[in-house]
Parts: structure tokens; sequence; C-alpha cells
């Protein structure tokens, strides 16, 4: 048996989510046939972003390898004793937007976001220009992207199951954004 089940580390994320003002769309379990990684990805936005401009994605990675080292060190470990924190998962945070055409200034974006996100939730901010084709004007897209570690010693003492504080501050950069998109499509 699993020194941690994932699936249900998925479902209490989840399920915490939920409790932090988010709407869960859709979930995928992907595994890789040849390296049995494994991605579970989660569709999210905040409850009241339904059917709005705003799309959240949580991805998280779990590698096998981590994962059979970190329970190999597990089960040798006398049962008093906690096991190093020295084994992580990473979990990504993404938000997108449809293309914009009244495009904010990346640079502020930036620094407004480094802002709400903080030191415990640095923030990737980056733009696609794309032409539909050659005589028409660029489409800007913006992409936010957070990662951050998930600590498996964590996990099984029970202390990383919620991540309350990077939930907290994920609906506060969505919050952000919604209360925004509307100047940035033109509406």
């Amino acid at each position: 048996m699993a020194v941690i089940d994932v699936a249900g580390y998925v479902a209490d994320l989840k399920a915490h989510a939920v409790d932090h003002g988010f709407h869960v769309h859709d979930e995928r379990h992907l595994v890789e046939t040849y390296s049995l990684r494994q991605m579970w990805e989660v569709d999210v936005h905040p409850e009241e972003g339904c059917g709005g401009p705003l799309d959240v994605h949580l991805a998280l990675e779990v590698d096998p390898r981590v994962l059979l080292a970190f329970e190999d060190v597990v089960v040798d470990l006398p049962e008093d004793v906690e096991p190093p924190d020295e084994f992580h998962f990473p979990i990504t945070f993404s938000w997108a937007l449809p293309p914009l055409p009244v495009a904010p200034d990346l640079l502020q974006l930036h620094l407004e976001l480094a802002g709400i996100g903080g030191v415990d939730l640095p923030l990737e901010v980056s733009a696609i220009d794309s032409f539909p084709s050659a005589t028409d004007a660029p489409e800007r897209r913006i992409t936010i992207l957070a990662k951050q570690p998930v600590s498996l010693a964590r996990i099984l003492a029970g202390e990383e199951t919620l991540l309350c504080d990077v939930l907290e501050r994920c609906m506060d950069v969505s919050q952000y954004l919604l209360e925004r998109a509307p100047a940035w499509l033109g509406d």
C-alpha cells in the first residue's frame, strides 16, 4: 500500500478550493505509460466568474521516482520519527484570458500581481501576440503562472493537505483579473 494517497490528496485539494470560493469544472488524471509519471489537472474559477472570461487551471505533477524514494525513507524510519522534508511534487496554478483588444501594460500588470501574490506566491506574467491572418491586427493573450512545491512529508503529517494561504492568494489573483477583464476586453 502507498504511503501517500495522491488521489485522496487531490480530492481534498478540490474540496478545499471550493471552501475558498472556487468552482470546480473538470478534472483529468493522466498517466504516462512509459515512466508512470502522473498529472492531476483541475479546472477551476471563482464562483462569481462562472461563464466569464477567466480560466484557472491547477496541475499536480507526480514523479514516481520521488514518490518511491519517499516511501523507501518512510518505511525505514522508526515509528516516532518524522521523514525529512526533502521530497516535493510541483503544483502549478495558471490563469488565462481570451484575446484582449485593450491589453494592459505587461510590466505594470506584473508589478500589481506581485503585490497580490507576495513572496509566498511568485507569479510569472507572459503575453503572446498572434496574428489570425496577415491582414488582421495582432491578438494579445495573457497568461499568469505560479509554481509551488508540495511537501510529501507535510502531506503525510496532514499539514499540507489544504494549502490555505496559496488558495487565498490564488483567489485574490483571480478576483483582480476578473475585475479588470471587462476593460481589457473592451466591454
